[in-house]
């Protein structure tokens, strides 16, 4: 690795250290005391989309799992897909976050790597075994958009996955419990690298929508937005796709 590489990442800290350790009041003096996130945020290893830099977030602000394609596990007790859910259960039971949010993205390398029949190049594989948790989604997606093109199955296929963990989260009784109670909220989120915007899913209508707009064009005037809204229609995933 390139010394200026290095030299980046500590420069990095050095204005990290500037910001939240100076002055009369440094955030850290209250961090130092716990904790009190109130969203868990379930996203994508992807260097691209770092949550606290896509939402602007301080520390503290956002309780963060990252992995591959941000896919959220069944509950399983006896499963050995155990590191996601234990930081579910540690953000739900200890934390007692009030909302989840499974935030996806556009060309996703996992989801990618799924659709186009990932080969492991070694006996042991992580990765294949990970992705198989989104299997169900793949099958669905080539057999109801076959006549479409890999780059439209794949972002179907990056929208189901969000869906699927929404779904797979209401698999974990402390979730479920609370979502029924009204003490917790699930939310499922996408972001458009192309457009740079943001989209969630929509339980009423049971499709994405946009919620942020790619700059220049308002809220309130999505027929600007229409080769985005378009492709949605055309690829919606509903929860259909994943029963």
């Amino acid at each position: 690795m390139e010394v200026r590489n290095i030299h980046q990442f500590i420069e990095g800290f050095q204005r990290f250290q500037s910001k939240y350790f100076a002055g009369e009041k440094p955030l850290y003096n209250k961090l130092n005391n716990g904790q009190n996130p109130s969203t868990l945020l379930i996203g994508c290893c992807d260097s691209r989309v770092d949550p606290a830099l896509l939402l602007d977030c301080d520390p503290g602000d956002i309780f963060v799992i990252r992995n591959v394609a941000n896919l959220v596990p069944p509950c399983n007790e006896s499963g050995n897909q155990q590191g996601v859910s234990a930081a579910i259960q540690f953000a739900v039971e200890a934390l007692n976050v009030k909302r989840i949010i499974v935030m996806g993205h556009e060309k996703c390398g996992g989801i990618r790597a799924l659709m186009q029949g990932y080969q492991p190049s070694r006996k042991i594989d992580f990765i294949g075994r990970w992705m198989r948790i989104v299997e169900p989604v793949k099958q669905q997606v080539l057999s109801q958009l076959s006549h479409c093109s890999s780059e439209v199955q794949n972002h179907a296929c990056e929208l189901g996955a969000i869906i699927m963990s929404l779904n797979n989260l209401r698999s974990f009784p402390w979730v479920a419990e609370r979502e029924q109670r009204g003490e917790i909220a699930l939310h499922g989120w996408y972001f458009d690298m192309t457009n740079g915007a943001l989209l969630a899913y929509s339980d009423r209508t049971d499709s994405f929508l946009p919620m942020v707009c790619p700059l220049g064009v308002p809220h309130t005037n999505q027929a600007n937005f229409s080769d985005a809204t378009e492709t949605f229609e055309e690829v919606v995933v509903s929860a259909e796709l994943i029963d």
